[in-house]
């Protein structure tokens, strides 16, 4: 049982992260911006530490390397988000994500040399399965988009890179210290970014502050906290080869099916391509 753990943590962070993605939507389009929603993001995340400590009876690991990782691993994720908001200001939103939706691709490459991570037949047949669905998945239309030079592309290739390297950097760290240490640092690290999406958000727009502001926002994050938080496990027992693909790939599945159940939204045949893609992926490499 311990060997498929994760297994069992990967499909919580897929689904957790699927149901976010479906719901975020919600506190937006009712005038709550994302970066706002990056602030209440980095609130969530305490109490999923407070507990991740006492599990390990708050013996919390502070030695430099312990500190280092954590902050690589913390800042590459956080701060990958944040740039993220500037480069959809500048850029189309139907080029970038194509882009950064491959970050798999640099855990894969980088857990493979350094980390002598394997595979099966299968299980490599499912990891480049997943990486082509994850590039159908994050296909839209474009649609009249304006952009400002080439900056957006740069920036996405260094969101691509950071979250790439996030997830290597975890697996690698899992060798070294304990996943409740590393989701500790992941949010400190959120909230000391915190005031920059505070001041990259325009309050001379109207904010809703009710209900489906900031309170329903805090409901839907606490999704992707709890998500993240498993996701570290996930890495913990498993490859990073494995676990970056299938839950890059199944979560954006588990977004679109919702998204048609709430929104009636028909998916273009990409992107139901890509679903069928992402559903076979996770059959092989959860049987790898």
């Amino acid at each position: 049982m311990k060997n498929r753990l994760w297994l069992v943590y990967a499909i919580v962070t897929t689904s957790f992260w699927g149901i976010w993605g479906a719901l975020i939507e919600i506190t937006e389009k009712a005038g709550f911006p994302a970066t706002l929603g990056y602030v209440v993001w980095s609130l969530t995340m305490i109490p999923p530490a407070i507990v991740a400590l006492k599990l390990i009876d708050w013996k919390l690991e502070y030695d430099k390397k312990s500190i280092l990782w954590g902050a690589v691993i913390g800042f590459t994720g956080a701060g990958g988000q944040l740039i993220l908001f500037q480069t959809l200001r500048m850029g189309p939103a139907y080029m970038i994500f194509p882009i950064i939706s491959m970050s798999p691709v640099i855990t894969i490459i980088l857990s493979f040399i350094f980390l002598k991570e394997r595979a099966s037949k299968r299980g490599w047949i499912g990891i480049v399965a997943a990486l082509i669905a994850i590039v159908l998945l994050s296909y839209s239309p474009a649609e009249n988009a304006n952009s400002s030079g080439s900056l957006w592309f740069i920036l996405s290739l260094l969101v691509f890179g950071a979250w790439g390297f996030q997830a290597y950097v975890m697996k690698f760290a899992n060798e070294t210290m304990k996943a409740e240490s590393i989701f500790f640092y992941m949010m400190v690290t959120g909230l000391l970014l915190s005031p920059i999406a505070l001041m990259m958000t325009d309050f001379s727009e109207p904010i809703n502050w009710g209900f489906k502001g900031p309170y329903l926002a805090a409901l839907i994050q606490v999704l992707n906290a709890v998500g993240a938080l498993c996701i570290v496990y996930a890495f913990r027992y498993g490859k990073a080869i494995i676990v970056s693909p299938l839950t890059n790939a199944g979560a954006p599945v588990i977004t679109i099916i919702l998204s048609l159940i709430i929104y009636s939204v028909i998916p273009q045949p990409i992107i139901i391509s890509g679903m069928v893609l992402a559903i076979l992926a996770a059959f092989l490499m959860a049987n790898d």
